[in-house]
């Protein structure tokens, strides 16, 4: 994937654009979108940090933009929350986490309804973006759906399972990233997004028959 992307930057300028400026915006929207539930919910946290802003200058993580060359995902800075500010934490745990990934199911959805309202060529640049941003925000989606810490899906998990369970996954957080890259590596993590994107798909599908 890294030769990939650089051989596509060398080559072709505009499709490496058309598929890295789109994965760009749809993580930063889904950071954004965890500090606008959050800010609603009571916690201003974000807000006062200035992390309310699809600017993707405030949310560029290093390590997290060099990924996204190399293996074709990445991820920008946790927007910081303060669960203390919210007054039912299990629900702001909930709530929070689940709102990038149904920020990016909704990317999803609307590039497809604005490629059918439209009735855009199924061929040429048009076409590509949509292709991308679909593609690029249903495996966001499903990739957060795991219950591996620090992804989302471990949070909304904290937030319905009983204290053990939450006392257990923060003990594994600091080592999260090494699991999930090591899971990746052994490919146990392939054909559990595979199910996860296919349950996204089939849900689109329901809305935008």
């Amino acid at each position: 994937m890294l030769m990939g992307l650089l051989n596509l930057l060398t080559k072709d300028p505009l499709a490496f654009a058309s598929i890295v400026i789109p994965l760009l915006y749809s993580i930063v929207i889904h950071e954004v979108a965890h500090g606008w539930v959050a800010n609603r919910m009571g916690d201003p946290t974000a807000k006062w940090m200035g992390r309310l802003t699809l600017n993707p200058i405030k949310h560029l993580d290093l390590f997290g933009t060099l990924m996204l060359f190399v293996v074709g995902f990445g991820w920008a800075k946790p927007v910081p929350v303060n669960f203390n500010n919210i007054r039912d934490r299990r629900k702001g745990l909930i709530f929070v986490s689940s709102a990038g990934i149904v920020s990016n199911i909704l990317i999803a959805f609307i590039a497809l309804l604005f490629f059918r309202l439209f009735s855009l060529p199924s061929s040429g640049m048009s076409a590509i973006l949509v292709f991308y941003l679909v593609q690029i925000n249903i495996t966001l989606a499903a990739l957060n759906l795991i219950p591996i810490p620090p992804l989302d899906g471990s949070k909304i998990l904290m937030g319905i399972a009983p204290d053990t369970v939450r006392y257990g996954f923060a003990r594994i957080e600091p080592y999260g990233f090494i699991i999930i890259l090591g899971l990746f590596y052994l490919g146990i993590l392939d054909p559990v997004i595979g199910f996860l994107r296919w349950v996204i798909v089939a849900l689109i599908r329901v809305l935008l028959p």
